[in-house]
């Protein structure tokens, strides 16, 4: 794996989407999550960055534009909980060619270390959809935190295996 890891590019291309009906329309200092990823990217090259509500077509149509634009990971934030407006799983979910379950079983333990049972509310997850890694994970801050932690260094590594 360390083999692996010296070949991986160091810088990636990464969009990044929050989904938030309340944060919609509103400026980028109100995205605390989104400032997060973004901050925590400084080593990579952030090709998009969006704030769009909890709509699949929205979500579907921020991809697609993603993409378009070359991006190597789209991370998103928001929309992962069980309330009838949280459709973000089942979206991505629905896109993957191929599902990194890794990331949710990891993130999920670490909540569950963290907070408990109250996990079991816990929904995030990973795959490839066209060759790009999309990282979906809770809109809190903590959530975020949490799961840069665990995705930020294997990005590199993830891009690799994605492109050969």
């Amino acid at each position: 794996m360390e083999e692996h890891r010296q070949k991986s590019p160091i810088k990636v291309k990464v969009g990044v989407i929050t989904l938030s009906d309340s944060r919609y329309q509103e400026d980028e200092e109100n995205d605390i999550s989104g400032m997060i990823i973004k901050d925590s990217l400084s080593h990579h090259e952030v090709v998009s960055y969006s704030i769009i509500p909890d709509d699949a077509e929205f979500l579907l149509a921020e991809i697609e534009d993603i993409i378009d634009k070359k991006a190597d990971v789209i991370i998103t934030s928001g929309g992962t909980g069980i309330g009838e407006r949280d459709i973000t799983i089942e979206t991505v979910k629905n896109l993957f060619d191929k599902e990194l379950d890794g990331f949710g079983e990891i993130f999920r333990h670490n909540t569950y270390k963290e907070l408990g049972t109250g996990a079991l509310l816990t929904r995030a997850a990973a795959g490839v959809y066209k060759k790009i890694l999309i990282i979906s994970m809770p809109g809190s801050p903590n959530a975020v935190k949490l799961g840069l932690k665990i995705i930020l260094p294997e990005l590199g590594h993830l891009v690799k295996h994605l492109k050969d």
